[in-house]
């Protein structure tokens, strides 16, 4: 541990989100017209607050409705002057949709509630000062400055929905790789593997040269676009399969993308551990498995304890990962340094955690 101590008073006057939007005094309306707006419809009906309209970007506007409202345009919105809240209901690094969040921003006022990726949950102040030993627990383990800074204002985003807090920490992508250091000797294993687009990207950064890799990817859909999208590389091994705690069998919602996780519904899908597919060596291992990220770790201690590989992890599916997923880290091995990264993005999904062996 560095010596750093998170102040507890830099959060203890932070107005949450949902506050902000009840007391605004203001139309408020929901920009968004999917998955993440129906979540944030949902809490303001648990928090009592009422929702004025709902719009989206001008191409996807075509006279439909949305959960009841009439869905407006994008333009129609901005060219009423009617002073007005907007919260944001979806997330995106695109460079058009985030200037244009932004150009909202300098017409009004605008909150981007922090609410979990992959079920209902939602960044809660009072819940997170009770898990405030775990924070600061996890704050005491990163190695740089810029992790801490990036501690800070994600949790002053999750607090408040200020996307200006995510703008002061946004990391530089290419100088976060080269914190990997990876060789031309790396065991790879990819979990949580989507299309293939991360062992592109791992490949990419060892010019194409490296030991091995396994993929882990349970969605069959984009388990078959991994499998073309790898077809050419050598030394690859797949598993249609999730990366859980144990193998056994897991029902896995049918949706792409973010909506592929598990679920109630859906299809029987094999699940497998870390350990069980790595016994012979691991340098590099990448967790990215839409909310069972911690279940994933859990299946991988005998890997973690014993060949110390380098991780990266992703920390934004669930509101308190960020602290809770370097905590239980460190509980299996305590011989790593740590380093938190913001990636460009609106809410801030894309926030990853980097460990590397002491």
């Amino acid at each position: 541990m560095n010596g750093y101590i998170l102040d507890r008073k830099l959060f203890e006057q932070l107005t949450p989100s949902w506050e902000r939007i009840k007391n605004c005094g203001k139309p408020v309306l929901i920009y968004g017209m999917g998955n993440g707006s129906e979540k944030i419809l949902r809490l303001f009906d648990r928090f009592g607050i009422t929702c004025d309209g709902v719009f989206a970007s001008d191409d996807f506007v075509r006279g439909q409705s949305f959960c009841g409202f009439r869905v407006k345009s994008f333009s129609e919105v901005m060219n009423d002057p009617t002073d007005k809240l907007i919260v944001l209901g979806f997330g995106s690094s695109l460079d058009d949709i985030m200037a244009r969040i932004e150009s909202i921003e300098q017409r009004f006022e605008l909150i981007a509630p922090d609410t979990s990726v992959t079920d209902c949950g939602y960044f809660d102040k009072d819940r997170f000062f009770d898990l405030f030993s775990k924070a600061r627990k996890a704050y005491s383990l990163l190695e740089d400055d810029l992790s801490r800074k990036t501690f800070e204002c994600v949790t002053a985003f999750k607090i408040t929905g200020d996307t200006q807090y995510l703008r002061n920490c946004f990391c530089d992508e290419q100088k976060t790789a080269q914190l990997l250091g990876l060789t031309d000797d790396e065991m790879y294993f990819d979990l949580g593997a989507y299309r293939g687009d991360t062992v592109e990207s791992f490949v990419s950064q060892t010019g194409g040269k490296y030991r091995s890799i396994a993929a882990v990817e349970p969605n069959k859909r984009n388990f078959r676009k991994c499998s073309e999208n790898t077809a050419k590389l050598e030394n690859v091994t797949l598993y249609n399969a999730a990366a859980w705690s144990e193998c056994t069998q897991l029902t896995f919602s049918l949706g792409a993308g973010r909506q592929a996780k598990i679920s109630d519904k859906g299809a029987a899908v094999d699940a497998i551990t870390l350990d069980s597919i790595a016994r012979d060596g691991c340098t590099y291992v990448k967790y990215d498995v839409e909310g069972a990220d911690c279940e994933a770790l859990l299946g991988s201690v005998n890997t973690i304890r014993k060949y110390t590989p380098k991780i990266c992890t992703a920390v934004y599916h669930k509101p308190y990962d960020y602290f809770l997923i370097p905590v239980l880290i460190n509980s299996i091995n305590a011989d790593y340094k740590y380093y938190l990264r913001q990636s460009r993005y609106y809410p801030c999904w894309e926030t990853n955690l980097y460990c590397l062996p002491l």
